[in-house]
């Protein structure tokens, strides 16, 4: 192989990791502009991301944020707070998708059985319940067949 062309995968090797550890961008309305990386903990509505979160352990950290005119694998439609005073261990799984999914109409404008849409949710682990207050989950959607998804599906009916 050409040292040169090894030089050069080096280089583009290095400026994608480089760019996936950079903020993404969002304009004056919040909106994601530039690709980059959104913490967990600024996650909004609306915000599309693509699948290769970064994790701490076994927590997601961020996601790999993007515009939501460009090609991408989700898209964030509701964030809310679980209102349960302690803990609720294993059943919050349960209670984040429950909540997801009594949100999914109101945004995508189909039934959750009709759609073509799943459900991905991010909760609270246990140690940022405690230690950060942290009591919000954050309820995005994705493609059954995992195609990339196309600007908003914020009523599509898909």
């Amino acid at each position: 192989m050409n040292r040169n062309w090894i030089i050069g995968i080096v280089v583009a090797v290095g400026a994608i990791f480089v760019r996936s550890q950079m903020e993404a961008d969002r304009d004056a309305t919040g909106a994601i502009v530039d690709e980059g990386s959104v913490s967990a903990f600024q996650v909004r509505v609306g915000d599309c991301f693509d699948d290769g979160s970064s994790f701490e352990g076994d927590e997601v950290s961020s996601v790999a944020g993007v515009p939501c005119s460009s090609p991408h694998d989700n898209e964030v439609y509701a964030v809310f707070n679980v209102a349960e005073q302690s803990f609720p261990g294993e059943a919050l799984a349960g209670i984040a998708h429950e909540g997801c999914l009594e949100r999914f109409e109101g945004f995508v404008g189909n039934d959750y059985e009709s759609s073509s849409l799943d459900i991905a949710t991010m909760y609270p682990s246990q140690e940022s319940w405690q230690q950060q207050n942290d009591r919000e989950v954050v309820c995005a959607v994705y493609d059954l067949e995992e195609k990339k998804l196309s600007g908003t599906v914020k009523g599509t009916r898909l």
